[in-house]
């Protein structure tokens, strides 16, 4: 039976202002089964933080505020993001993950990000080092760590976000090669412009804030990256939580009798009421978009709604079999660009 109830049309606000769960990079181990965090980073947080956790992502230009970025945020507590990451934040894109990830997985998604990403923020010594990377290095090696282009004739700068790199530069090498130069390179040698503490700090910070993990070039940043497009179909694919299955034709008739009048019948944002909203409804077929939400993500913004919105949470209304049929329509309609009702 369908509900008319107030506020109802702007179900799908939170949808688009909660793209933290992106296009996955596999999926979520079952219920009990064991986690890792770096895959828990890629599969829900990385479209909005970005692969190097620093707000550099697909979705950074569509969301105001924009993404956190983690590698200058000390003032992030360990129980501050756990809260976060727990309950979303409000007037922010981000929502929150209680209904799709365990306690632990919470607190190891935390932990994931406070030793990979904010360890420079959180290190004065590294701080210090990007200092110096920012004054003397950078000009060749990029802002990134992402090696810029040489002078005619001379071996390019050493590009330090690649896995080879990761495996050749040991600390030693490292510091040696900033100390002595590189013959037949660019490189020169900094003995003799920068006290052995600054040339330490730049190497540890290099290690440290630019020398990351591999991401098997799936992120926010490059989704589907190497990956055919059935694999890459894999994480959009996912199923919802608990065995639920949606049927998009019952979510069809709630979404057009309580969500269409803001967001339109086609998901553009230009529906009767569109014009009365501040802010705008979303436009749900925006390429952008369809990028980044899948059932489970959908299926979590409809339950827990959005503070500091119109966007209600589902949960205190309709069964959970309810919330799973609009956000099938949603999902098929709106992020596959299937037809109305496709089972």
């Amino acid at each position: 039976m369908t509900r008319h109830l107030p506020f109802a049309s702007t179900l799908l606000l939170a949808f688009l202002i909660s793209l933290a769960p992106a296009a996955s990079a596999g999926e979520r181990p079952l219920k009990g089964g064991a986690s890792k965090p770096d895959v828990l980073y890629h599969n829900y947080c990385s479209v909005c933080h970005g692969d190097r956790g620093d707000g550099n992502s697909r979705a950074k230009n569509s969301l105001v505020p924009p993404p956190k970025d983690f590698t200058r945020a000390p003032e992030l507590t360990r129980d501050t993001m756990i809260t976060i990451i727990t309950h979303g934040k409000p007037g922010t894109a981000m929502m929150g993950w209680k209904t799709q990830l365990e306690d632990k997985e919470i607190a190891a998604l935390a932990d994931y990000i406070r030793s990979t990403f904010m360890q420079v923020s959180l290190d004065p010594k590294l701080q210090r080092g990007r200092v110096v990377y920012a004054q003397n290095c950078m000009v060749c090696h990029g802002e990134r760590g992402q090696g810029a282009a040489g002078a005619a004739g001379l071996i390019p700068a050493r590009d330090f976000t690649t896995p080879q790199a990761r495996v050749e530069l040991t600390r030693e090498r490292m510091i040696n090669a900033v100390t002595q130069g590189r013959p037949n390179t660019a490189m020169a040698a900094f003995a003799n412009r920068l006290p052995a503490t600054d040339i330490e700090a730049v190497v540890d910070y290099v290690r440290a804030g630019l020398m990351l993990p591999s991401t098997g070039g799936i992120s926010g940043t490059n989704a589907h990256a190497g990956r055919s497009g059935e694999q890459a179909g894999e994480g959009m694919s996912m199923p919802f939580a608990n065995g639920l299955t949606g049927d998009a034709a019952r979510g069809e008739k709630f979404y057009m009798a309580n969500c269409a009048t803001c967001h339109g019948a086609k998901g553009d944002g230009k529906g009767p009421r569109a014009y009365f909203i501040n802010p705008k409804p979303r436009n749900f077929i925006d390429k952008n978009f369809r990028l980044a939400f899948n059932r489970p993500a959908i299926y979590t913004a409809v339950h827990d709604g959005r503070l500091g919105a119109e966007m209600p949470a589902w949960s205190k209304v309709l069964s959970d079999q309810e919330m799973t049929d609009v956000s099938e329509f949603v999902f098929r309609r709106f992020v596959q660009g299937r037809g109305a009702s496709a089972k």
